[in-house]
């Protein structure tokens, strides 16, 4: 089974080059694509971009158009890496609308870029999940994988519960 895996930007793909002021950031490749380099996965899988967001700017239609892009394919796993700010949200939102299909959110804490980064286990706990889940939707982070009813955020530590 093939794994897709769609980059909507957050943290995870943050990179904070020299060339610029010193809190400004871009988005560039996905960080899917260096991670899973390091992991030679023995599935299938493909890397895609819907969008290159903070998770703060990420609107209604953003996420209508993600949930389109899902439905359109014909695959049935799917790995969003997205911002933490408003994962919740989009998993809500996409609930609503796609039916028949898994789904699993994840991101980080601190870019992939960083040495001391998240994003490894986190990604990790995505793909482990689908290889458990059935259909749905989900949110993968610090070290629980919960749908997106349940799932909860303390908004003072910023960990997921």
């Amino acid at each position: 089974m093939k794994l897709v895996f769609i980059q909507t930007g957050g943290t995870i793909d943050k990179d904070y080059p020299q060339k610029t002021k010193g809190w400004a950031f871009e988005f560039g490749e996905p960080a899917t694509t260096r991670i899973l380099e390091k992991l030679n996965p023995s599935f299938e899988y493909e890397i895609i971009t819907a969008f290159q967001k903070d998770s703060l700017e990420i609107t209604d239609e953003d996420r209508l158009n993600l949930a389109q892009l899902i439905n359109s394919r014909s695959e049935q796993k799917f790995i969003i890496t997205h911002g933490t700010d408003t994962m919740i949200e989009t998993a809500k939102c996409l609930t609503e609308h796609i039916k028949d299909k898994l789904i699993v959110i994840t991101g980080a804490m601190l870019p992939e870029r960083f040495y001391n980064s998240d994003a490894p286990i986190q990604l990790g706990a995505a793909i482990a999940a689908t290889s458990l889940l059935e259909t749905g939707v989900f949110i993968a982070m610090h070290g629980i994988v919960k749908s997106s009813a349940t799932i909860k955020r303390n908004l003072d530590t910023g960990l997921y519960y």
